[in-house]
């Protein structure tokens, strides 16, 4: 309106009425699903889209435009889940596709490398990112696997085709990635078997990973990694040799203070790839510190409300794919907002929902409408519960009566 740009008015109006409509037919067709997730969800598509149309019209058009095609797609995943009653003994197809897809990166003339790694493909004019639709495959064939496990054998096997994953993935130098991955699985092996020895042990292997790559790879599969703890350590004193988006995203924040410098007025734009890695950063100024906060808020809130699915799942397969996606989507949280506000090295892992990107939009819709079909599982769960529980009470009943 300040601007007086009608193409920014019939945006906003577009994307009100897309998410109207689709709320509306959602509660119609699915009627049991988790409202307070599709509320967080829409609540952060509107402030990606909010975001990047002051960043950048074109680019908040464009993940407008893919975003409506996500959220069909994600519209009709509880029906396949449904249809697929077997999917939960499918743990080596998983793997494989799994696999597969990750290697494409290393295809010749397909294969992209931005920024220092090597984990993007190009098909028909469009950039992907395989790992973000890897980690859905990876989650549901740790799930599938985890619950046909008997032996340690099985757990063996299980952990060495995780191996090959995130071999595939430092070869990448994907390395946000591998973080995802890893802390995910251990987490889920944790879950499944309740042995702290699992969980300290991984996390033992982690810190070994950390220092072996350190010392002896920092000179060539780590280069670009050492760029970004060495800004990590001192953005200012480096900003020259690659502390200059850290120390600009750390002054982007503090001038907008608490309450932010207001929509459109501050300088986001002087933080390199603002739209998708450092976007919380824009968020910060313009909108304020404790806006930034709220938003976390949303995150924390839709992560604890996943767990709380998880633990209400009596099926295993439900429960562990609940929780791998619950980790996997704030661990994404946590990496991107650190990176953002140099608690921890910059990893290039966007922020679920809110930066823009197609690939990392389409795996988080996907992972939540995964979660709004176990959320319909453990409804129907309690409504045979209660079921069962008012024919135990009326068959007591009529026995006292009967006595």
């Amino acid at each position: 309106l300040q601007q007086r740009e009608i193409k920014v008015l019939i945006l906003y109006l577009a994307e009100v009425s897309m998410f109207t409509v689709y709320m509306i037919l959602y509660h119609k067709i699915h009627k049991v699903y988790s409202r307070f997730l599709m509320n967080n969800t829409v609540f952060l598509l509107m402030l990606g889209y909010t975001m990047l149309t002051r960043l950048e019209f074109k680019s908040a058009l464009k993940q407008f435009a893919f975003s409506v095609v996500g959220l069909i797609v994600a519209f009709f995943i509880p029906y396949i889940m449904t249809a697929f009653k077997d999917m939960r003994k499918w743990d080596k197809l998983y793997a494989a596709i799994g696999i597969i897809f990750l290697l494409t990166v290393f295809i010749p003339g397909v294969g992209m490398t931005l920024n220092g790694s090597s984990n993007w493909i190009k098909v028909a004019g469009v950039s992907l990112q395989p790992m973000e639709f890897v980690k859905i495959l990876f989650i549901l064939f740790v799930s599938s696997s985890i619950m046909q496990a008997e032996r340690i054998r099985d757990l063996l096997i299980n952990a060495a085709i995780t191996g090959v994953f995130l071999i595939i993935l430092v070869l990448q130098k994907d390395f946000g990635a591998v973080l995802i991955f890893y802390i995910s699985y251990i987490m889920m092996l944790y879950l499944a078997t309740g042995r702290s020895l699992f969980m300290f042990a991984g996390l033992g292997a982690l810190v070994f990973g950390v220092l072996f790559g350190y010392i002896f790879l920092k000179n060539n599969l780590f280069a670009h990694v050492m760029v970004r703890y060495e800004a990590w350590k001192d953005p200012f004193a480096n900003r020259s040799t690659g502390g200059y988006q850290v120390s600009e995203s750390l002054l982007s924040i503090g001038t907008g203070g608490f309450f932010g410098t207001g929509l459109g007025r501050g300088k986001p734009g002087l933080v390199p790839v603002v739209q998708s890695d450092f976007i919380f950063s824009a968020i910060c100024e313009e909108l304020g510190v404790i806006f930034g906060l709220g938003v976390i808020i949303v995150y924390f809130s839709s992560f604890i409300a996943i767990q709380n699915i998880a633990s209400k799942c009596k099926d295993a397969f439900f429960k562990y794919l609940s929780f791998g996606i619950a980790i996997c989507f704030i661990f994404q949280v946590l990496l991107n907002i650190g990176g953002v506000i140099k608690f921890i090295p910059s990893t290039g892992i966007t922020l679920p929902l809110v930066s823009s990107g197609l690939s990392s939009l389409y795996s988080t819709l996907f992972m939540l409408s995964i979660i709004h079909f176990n959320y319909k599982i453990v409804a129907n769960q309690n409504e045979k519960y209660e079921i069962e529980r008012e024919r135990a009470i009326e068959e007591e009943y009529e026995e006292q009566f009967a006595r």
